[in-house]
């Protein structure tokens, strides 16, 4: 296909269940499959997810001129009983702190975020619901009521 993107890593086995992944040339995480001495390759699908709608929330936000002052996001997820263990669906819980960050700004830049922009969240299978929450500390630490 000419329209597809080149996306390369390569998985060098580290021994026992353990990995170490990346880019050629480039750093690499170490993936552990007991998740002992790195994540688990669920963990970074996890991981990746999160990532991956974080870094369109920072950018979103930041466009309308109310940049973060600091982002965390807590996923949440819960896997099929049968094998392959499979994701069966993942919460993202944002906590967002910023001044003058609106809350109806900040819901829209994560339903972007998530339903739209994120390549992670769009390759997972169509019946795999990601869903999100978000708890908003604007200024004087003030805690807009989380969203469900």
């Amino acid at each position: 296909m000419s329209d597809t993107i080149p996306a390369d890593v390569q998985v060098v086995w580290a021994g026992a269940g353990t990995f170490d992944a990346g880019r050629p040339g480039g750093p690499s995480i170490h993936i552990d499959s007991s998740a002992t001495t790195g994540p688990s390759p669920v963990d970074a699908l996890l991981s990746a997810l999160g990532t991956c709608a974080a870094v369109d929330v920072v950018d979103i936000l930041a466009k309308r001129r109310t940049p973060v002052e600091s982002l965390t996001v807590d996923v949440h997820a819960k896997r099929v009983n049968g094998t392959p263990r499979r994701l069966a669906r993942a919460t993202l819980n944002f906590t967002i702190v910023g001044a003058g960050i609106e809350r109806t700004h900040a819901e829209r830049a994560i339903d972007l975020a998530v339903n739209k922009y994120c390549s992670v969240r769009d390759s997972l299978r169509s019946d795999v619901p990601v869903d999100w929450t978000l708890t908003l500390v604007g200024e004087n630490g003030h805690v807009a009521a989380a969203r469900a």
